[in-house]
């Protein structure tokens, strides 16, 4: 065979294999979802509540649908990185978003730039967990209560440092209200993520931090760090020792998180209802409501309709918030 005839075999190879290729991935397009894994974008750095409610959804709603669930962190820019992410990926239910409300209701309001994204770039397709934001301060701060860390604040002012996991995060709009509410002056120091803000408080670099329990759980139990107050109306089962900010004489200091699952506003309504009836499966079994009212948390599963207006009447609400704290982000 000439050099001539095996040039024109090994360039009919070449067609052929790529029009085997294209079928291919016709075929797997069409494939019934899911047909590949699935990744599960995380506004935050591991470590923090966001972070924790992904994993603690990714390996059950895995197994339930038969493909991998990756979580991929993607933190900084007040959720911004990571939602771009997700608005700009394919529509076709394998690029998910595990929302922390903070940046899903108030970054829109503190935010001096025109957003990148807004809430109608996303479907709501299941709200996971619920949790109240809590007061904790590392070991050497002198209260062992919330009165007297207003009394030390205010003999003090601008020594206590707080951090939060960013400029015009729910953790800064609570520490804003409790100055506002208290009459006192704190300094905020905002990291990116929950997850390097309690190493630093860990370590002594900052003095308090307001946050929704999962991440502090463990410190809290071991002594390391010292919880106050719960910004909840009712006391959380797994801190059965620690004040609502009711009962410590602050009943406007009221801030619960939620965490939900949204996917990118094209997605078809087959898909969305497919995961969000999965989550439902999941959250209502023992095993998660356990592992979250361990986390200090609560399953709190709500549907795409509920999701939905639920978070436009949370957005109203922190809209009034910042304005009255007038918060700004970077």
């Amino acid at each position: 065979m000439t050099n001539h005839h095996h040039v024109r075999r090994a360039i009919a190879l070449l067609i052929a294999s790529c029009g085997l290729a294209a079928t291919t991935l016709a075929i797997a397009e069409d494939a019934p979802y899911p047909s590949r894994p699935i990744t599960m974008v995380v506004p935050t750095a591991p470590g923090g509540t966001t972070d924790i409610s992904a994993r603690m959804l990714a390996d059950p709603l895995g197994k339930a649908l038969g493909q991998s669930v990756i979580v991929d962190n993607k933190g900084g820019g007040n959720g911004a990185i990571a939602a771009l992410a997700v608005k700009r990926a394919d529509p076709n239910g394998y690029t998910l978003l595990m929302q922390y409300s903070g940046y899903h209701v108030i970054t829109p309001h503190v935010s001096q730039q025109k957003p990148q994204w807004t809430a109608e770039d996303f479907r709501p397709v299941a709200n996971v967990l619920s949790a109240p934001q809590v007061i904790v301060v590392r070991d050497g701060v002198p209260a062992k209560n919330l009165a007297e860390l207003i009394a030390y604040a205010k003999a003090n002012p601008g020594k206590l440092t707080y951090a939060s996991s960013g400029n015009g995060s729910l953790q800064h709009v609570t520490g804003a209200m409790l100055e506002q509410q208290a009459g006192i002056q704190l300094t905020h120091v905002p990291y990116k993520g929950t997850g390097p803000a309690l190493t630093d408080l860990l370590g002594g670099q900052v003095d308090m931090t307001f946050g929704t329990p999962p991440p502090f759980m463990q410190h809290i139990q071991a002594g390391k760090l010292r919880a106050l107050a719960v910004t909840g109306k009712s006391r959380l089962p797994s801190l059965p020792n620690v004040p609502t900010a009711a009962e410590a004489s602050m009943p406007k200091l009221d801030a619960t998180s939620w965490f939900a699952v949204f996917a990118p506003v094209k997605t078809p309504q087959a898909i969305v209802d497919r995961l969000s009836g999965e989550i439902a499966k999941i959250t209502a079994t023992p095993a998660f409501q356990q592992k979250a009212a361990e986390q200090g948390a609560t399953a709190d599963y709500m549907d795409p309709k509920k999701l939905a207006d639920f978070s436009k009447a949370e957005l109203v609400r922190w809209g009034q918030v910042v304005k009255a704290s007038r918060i700004e982000a970077d």
